[in-house]
């Protein structure tokens, strides 16, 4: 699936609310980003055992084994009523033009070279129960464009379409799913983009690969 670029980003928040944590752009890769060929045995040996305890998400991982756009896989994420077990799937990344991007900060200059992206992913409550108070799986999600993580939005707009604001979700039951997207900042004309979302005490992502357009 391709991310579209529209003038999405007129649905923003007001720019009083936003507040943007750059520091990871153009940073180092993050360590718990699987990249084909290059894991240690020390590393593949602490996944593993992460593996056994019911930690790690399971689905393809990283590298060619990257999950599709819409395509589904399964990890625990700890919420204030308990360990729950989520269906996560990225469905789609929707991304703004750099004009857009400046008028979301306060600082328009902090906002050079870079557009925001949004990724739209469907959890799944696979249960044991109830997902009670404010649902915290979201934070799970990441976005990178061409290897580094982009700078996550504060404050980012969740009046968009298609997107549900968590605070507007009561006593998530066992079956039931809910579209919660994440806005980062990433660079103008990045060449690819993945969607990451780790599992609560996973060393390892589930990823989803996108291919820009243009």
């Amino acid at each position: 699936m391709l991310h579209t670029r529209t003038p999405w980003l007129r649905a923003a928040a007001p720019v009083a609310v936003l507040a943007l944590a750059l520091t990871a752009c153009g940073g180092k890769q993050d360590a718990s980003v699987s990249t084909t060929g290059s894991a240690t045995d020390d590393a593949q040996t602490s996944a593993e055992a992460a593996a056994k305890t019911g930690t790690e998400p399971t689905g393809p991982v990283g590298g060619d084994g990257a999950l599709a756009p819409g395509q589904s896989g399964t990890g625990p994420y700890r919420e204030e009523s308990g360990k729950i077990t989520y269906e996560v799937a990225a469905q789609k990344v929707r991304v703004g033009t750099e004009a857009d991007a400046k008028k979301m900060v306060q600082d328009p200059k902090n906002a050079n070279g870079l557009v925001a992206a949004t990724a739209y992913v469907k959890y799944t409550n696979k249960g044991p129960d109830v997902v009670k108070g404010l649902a915290k799986v979201a934070n799970g999600a990441e976005i990178y464009a061409d290897g580094q993580r982009g700078g996550l939005l504060i404050g980012s707009p969740g009046n968009l379409p298609g997107c549900e604001d968590p605070v507007d979700i009561d006593d998530w039951q066992v079956g039931e799913s809910h579209v919660i997207c994440q806005t980062y900042m990433i660079p103008k004309g990045a060449r690819s983009l993945e969607v990451h979302w780790t599992a609560d005490g996973a060393t390892t992502p589930l990823v989803w690969k996108f291919t820009p357009t243009g």
